[in-house]
C-alpha cells in the first residue's frame, strides 16, 4: 500500500514525469518552453517541483502530446440521473413516493 504523499512530494514527482517525457522527445527545456508558449524559468519550476500554474501545466502537456493527462481528473458522466428517473416515472404514470412527515410528531 502506497502512503499519501505530501502536496509537494506530488509536484516534485510530476514534475520528473514531465521532464523525463521531455527527454523522450529530446527536447531541451528551453525548446520545450518555446514549443508550449511558457517562460523557460515556468517550466524549470515545474520540473524541479517548485509550484507552477495550471495554464503552464496544460500548455506543457499538450506540447508534449499528453492530453490524456488532463482528461484524468474530468467528472465523470453520472450513469443514473435520479431526476431523469423521476421524469421517466411521471411520464409512465407511475405514482411518486411519499415524503416523510417533517412533523417530528
Amino acid at each position: 500500500m502506497q502512503l499519501a504523499r505530501t502536496t509537494e512530494e506530488l509536484e516534485v514527482a510530476f514534475g520528473s514525469s514531465i521532464q523525463r517525457l521531455r527527454h523522450t522527445h529530446g527536447l531541451s527545456q528551453r525548446e520545450l518552453a518555446d514549443r508550449a508558449n511558457v517562460s523557460l524559468s515556468a517550466l524549470k519550476n515545474l520540473e524541479y517541483g517548485r509550484g507552477s500554474s495550471l495554464t503552464t501545466v496544460v500548455q506543457i502537456v499538450r506540447a508534449l502530446e499528453r492530453r490524456e493527462w488532463l482528461d484524468a481528473p474530468a467528472p465523470v458522466e453520472p450513469t443514473f440521473s435520479p431526476m431523469e428517473a423521476l421524469r421517466r416515472a411521471s411520464a409512465a404514470g407511475q405514482p411518486r413516493r411519499a415524503r416523510p412527515s417533517r412533523s417530528g410528531s
